[in-house]
């Protein structure tokens, strides 16, 4: 059996409006993942034509790569954790000005099954969305996904991500 199909049907749907949306306006688009591993930027690369939207991924997965490729400051890290409005506001913002997207989305969290605390619990995932040239802060989001696994913390989260890359 052959299949066009790697990833789920509702994350590939979403994936296909986030790149018709985009490519329509003529906006590329940049994604900064931690817990996500990548997945937002697959999900992005599964659909024909993404090369016209999809400017680059980056997969921050250790504090060390936010800071090298992002520029996300250690300070940042010490007061607040990778798992923060202000790391993923930094990420969101990193990826902008290294990349020649319109927009960025960037994503941490903890999926578990460990490294959850009582004020990070598993399933707790922290977003920022940055618009090239739009005044203030990037807009960011705490979501509290559950602890209901690893791979559907995960799921959810890449949703959530796109969600954020439609215009």
């Amino acid at each position: 059996m052959t299949t066009d199909r790697l990833l789920p049907a509702d994350i590939d749907d979403l994936a296909r409006r986030v790149i018709e949306e985009n490519a329509a306006l003529g906006r590329k688009v940049t994604v900064a993942e931690s817990c996500t591993g990548g997945l937002v930027t697959a999900a992005l690369t599964e659909i024909p034509g993404s090369s016209a939207v999809l400017e680059r991924g980056y997969v921050t997965y250790s504090n060390e790569a936010k800071m090298e490729m992002l520029g996300v400051s250690s300070e940042i890290i010490e007061t607040f954790g990778a798992v923060s409005i202000a790391c993923v506001w930094a990420m969101a913002k990193g990826a902008l000005e290294k990349s020649g997207a319109d927009v960025a989305v960037a994503i941490s969290g903890v999926a578990g099954p460990g490294g959850g605390t009582a004020l990070k619990p598993v399933g707790t995932v922290v977003f920022a969305k940055a618009v090239r040239d739009a005044p203030g802060e990037p807009q960011g989001e705490s979501r509290d996904f559950g602890d209901n696994g690893r791979g559907e913390i995960r799921r959810q989260a890449v949703l959530c991500a796109l969600d954020l890359l439609l215009p």
